[in-house]
């Protein structure tokens, strides 16, 4: 064989070799973060009940403490926290040592600060499991029993961008009254025989009390983050006008995700497939009113898109509202490791893994059973949804491997 064969032989060789090991190499590399996605699910699991109980192993830290070690740019708690059930079970019995109109947004909530000085919001239960929110998807009061359904589900989903909630049954007349201050004392009213209250909101009203039964109000507490880490408001990209006859652009231009990904900070990072993965937890709990969403402050794209606020959340059932998917099937992409979890939930996994999660919050059953059935038939519509941009673009454009590394450091 001539020199001249020789080297166009070798040279063919060597890229022949060059794209094997790079083809292996990309393979292996898929199949680890594969069968990692599938270890942290069964992970997630096998921890899914979560005892209220209050030892901690930590005996010279307040739960306060340790829940705020826990909060990192990229997620509010780790994913292996055995002390959770101390901090809930803490969140749910610590005495009230103050409470307080919940001044900002459009609902009735009020500030209680608890023994060891940890604030939390609380949400009173305004209507009964079974009730069915009618009209706009965004219609209705909060509902507390939302919240706490909602952060169960970020478990789940294995996002662990929901602060903690919990249910707590409170004494109007004996813990909430001697410690509430002049401004939400002076919203307190009885209403036959119950005790009731409208505090401080926009929408607000002394007309549309909350009530107890008697004395004693069902609510959810939501644990307030600690301060170090101030919070960043942001407007949704792809938010309502909430205006009758107004549409926002994204919902009448079909190139408007390629708009978005030429703005800050939708441009680089982390923050689009944020969006994405918020679009997606919202719809499997049918909330419509994300218009606006938090991060951590002077974060330049990096910090994550904070789950707050989803008590506008389990309203109807019946009602699949597909507009909250835009962000996915305007952009056709998605993180891996989202759509394996996706995957592993499928088959009525969600709705038996939500159900056991939310088993041991004092005010179980958290959601009817028409809420847990609608999860599951949502969920197929979601890996309908990235079918359809697979068929259309292809896998490798679709999804995206964006792992972020979390330092609990």
């Amino acid at each position: 064989m001539k020199l001249k064969q020789r080297v166009v032989l070798l040279a063919i060789l060597l890229i022949i070799f060059i794209f094997t090991k790079v083809f292996l190499i990309d393979n292996l590399d898929t199949s680890a973060a594969n069968r990692e996605d599938q270890r942290a699910f069964h992970r997630m699991m096998a921890s899914l009940h979560v005892e209220l109980d209050p030892r901690l192993d930590h005996t010279l830290q307040s739960p306060w403490e340790i829940a705020a070690q826990w909060v990192v740019p990229r997620e509010v708690y780790p994913e292996e926290t055995p002390e959770l059930g101390a901090v809930m079970h803490a969140m749910t019995t610590k005495k009230i040592i103050k409470a307080d109109v919940g001044y900002k947004g459009t609902q009735l909530k009020a500030l209680l600060i608890l023994e060891g000085g940890q604030k939390v919001v609380f949400k009173p239960k305004r209507y009964a499991r079974d009730y069915v929110v009618e009209g706009e998807p965004y219609a209705g009061y909060d509902r507390h029993n939302a919240e706490v359904a909602a952060f169960h589900l970020d478990r789940i989903l294995g996002f662990r961008r929901a602060p903690l909630v919990v249910g707590r049954f409170v004494n109007l007349r004996t813990e909430i009254k001697p410690v509430a201050t002049e401004q939400l004392l002076g919203t307190f009213m009885t209403v036959g025989n119950n005790t009731c209250f409208y505090g401080k909101c926009y929408y607000c009203r002394e007309t549309e009390p909350a009530c107890a039964d008697g004395d004693i109000m069902e609510g959810s507490v939501t644990l307030w983050l600690p301060d170090v880490w101030p919070l960043q408001k942001h407007r949704h990209p792809w938010g309502r006008t909430y205006r009758e006859g107004k549409l926002a652009r994204w919902e009448y231009d079909e190139s408007y995700c390629d708009a978005v990904k030429k703005t800050s900070p939708y441009d680089s990072g982390p923050r689009l497939l944020d969006i994405i993965d918020t679009a997606i937890f919202d719809y499997l709990i049918g909330n419509a009113d994300r218009h606006h969403y938090e991060s951590f402050q002077d974060d330049e794209g990096a910090s994550m898109l904070i789950l707050l606020d989803n008590a506008k959340s389990f309203g109807n059932p019946a009602l699949d509202e597909r507009s909250i998917l835009a962000p996915l099937y305007q952009c056709c992409i998605i993180r891996v490791s989202t759509w394996n979890r996706l995957n592993y939930l499928k088959n009525g996994v969600l709705k038996s893994a939500l159900k056991t999660a939310m088993s041991h919050d004092p005010i179980s059953p958290v959601l009817s059973d028409p809420h847990l059935d609608a999860l599951d038939q949502r969920l197929l519509s979601i890996l309908a949804t990235v079918k359809q941009c697979t068929d259309q673009f292809g896998p490798d454009i679709v999804l995206v491997e964006d792992r972020m590394t979390l330092s609990h450091l």
